[in-house]
């Protein structure tokens, strides 16, 4: 089994900035994509941003390019959400995924374990 755990939400005014963390634990992988996404009050979740093994390839949701950036460290088997000029709008339950292997894809059904989510409030 593997364990992710979300830190680093929080509330926040607009144009402000939220790191946030996913830590894995428990079974390892010789090499794993990881995914953020979120689940705004009353709407389905959605994408947000993957980021591949090496870290040589990262995808991001409509909505948060140029805003958003993905990061991972290997050593410590952590992915990091940077996200910055926050909206009203990015409002959610943030979760990150794991997928079992290496390639970054923008769907939920691509994903195999999955974090409790972390709560992000952005303030207008």
């Amino acid at each position: 089994q593997v364990q992710l755990v979300e830190s680093g939400g929080g509330l926040v005014q607009a144009g402000g900035s939220l790191r946030l963390s996913c830590a894995a634990s428990g079974r390892t992988f010789s090499n794993y994509a990881m995914g953020w996404f979120r689940q705004p009050p009353g709407k389905e979740r959605e994408f947000v941003a993957a980021i591949s093994w090496r870290g040589g390839s990262t995808y991001y949701g409509d909505s948060v390019k140029g805003r958003f950036t993905n990061s991972r460290d290997n050593a410590k088997n952590t992915v990091y959400l940077h996200m910055n000029s926050l909206k009203p709008e990015d409002t959610a339950i943030y979760y990150c995924a794991l997928r079992g292997i290496g390639t970054v894809v923008a769907v939920r059904g691509g994903y195999d374990y999955w974090g409790q989510g972390t709560q992000v409030t952005v303030s207008s």
